[in-house]
């Protein structure tokens, strides 16, 4: 009596899925957190990949680390710190991997989710509650202002692609811009120098130098005096 096979185990086939699940999370994101001396390449969540792409992490391994390593510097020196120690926060970003120029004011309260992606040149404020969300480069240009509970949202997903993948692209916002209170500046937006994005408004768009924008998608609504020399 002639026997038959076993099933194939399903483990020894890779879902085609997931191969373009780990070129995401090696490709499409912001510069890797430094020296942490891990192995961009090592994913730990290949089983789970394997079970369901959607569980699949959507940072490398280094990426991680380093967020949970700036989350317990967040909370034990950079949340506590006096209100006035703008220097002391600068260095604590600096320490893990943030461009911060001279006189920046970045808050205590302020969260920056990766800060090796961050770039600030002179005189940036970020407030209170300010949230800039970045597995991308964020850029803030001299003199930029980000007000409390404002969101700079660096990345989404792609709605699409059955797996989900998270898909980041760099902000940039301008000199002199403003981005007021609870407003939101989407992925791959710039805000150019000197445009405000006024209360709880959300960009979707490049926003022109020196234009007042309003709404959800904002609007263009006139045109912002000027002053010499800028």
């Amino acid at each position: 009596m002639q026997r038959s096979l076993p099933p194939p185990t399903p483990f020894l086939v890779m879902p085609p899925t997931l191969s373009a699940t780990a070129a995401n999370a090696k490709t499409i994101h912001g510069t890797a957190p430094p020296n942490l001396g891990l192995d961009l390449g090592l994913d730990l969540d290949l089983a789970t990949a394997f079970a369901d792409p959607y569980l699949a992490a959507s940072t490398s391994l280094q990426s991680r680390v380093g967020r949970a390593l700036w989350g317990v510097v967040w909370v034990l020196l950079f949340r506590p710190s006096p209100r006035p120690a703008h220097a002391w926060r600068s260095l604590l970003l600096r320490m893990f991997g943030a461009r911060m120029g001279p006189r920046c004011h970045v808050y205590p309260g302020a969260r920056i989710w990766a800060p090796w992606n961050l770039v600030c040149e002179d005189a940036v404020c970020i407030a209170d509650e300010a949230i800039v969300y970045n597995p991308a480069r964020i850029t803030l240009r001299s003199h930029s202002v980000i007000s409390q509970q404002a969101y700079l949202c660096g990345a989404s997903h792609d709605i699409d692609d059955p797996t989900f993948p998270m898909r980041s692209s760099p902000i940039e916002i301008g000199r002199y811009a403003w981005v007021a209170a609870r407003a939101t500046v989407c992925p791959d937006v710039r805000v150019g120098d000197g445009a405000v994005l006024g209360l709880a408004s959300v960009a979707t768009r490049d926003l022109q130098p020196w234009g007042v924008y309003a709404g959800a998608p904002a609007r263009l609504l006139r045109q912002r005096r000027r002053p010499e020399g800028r």
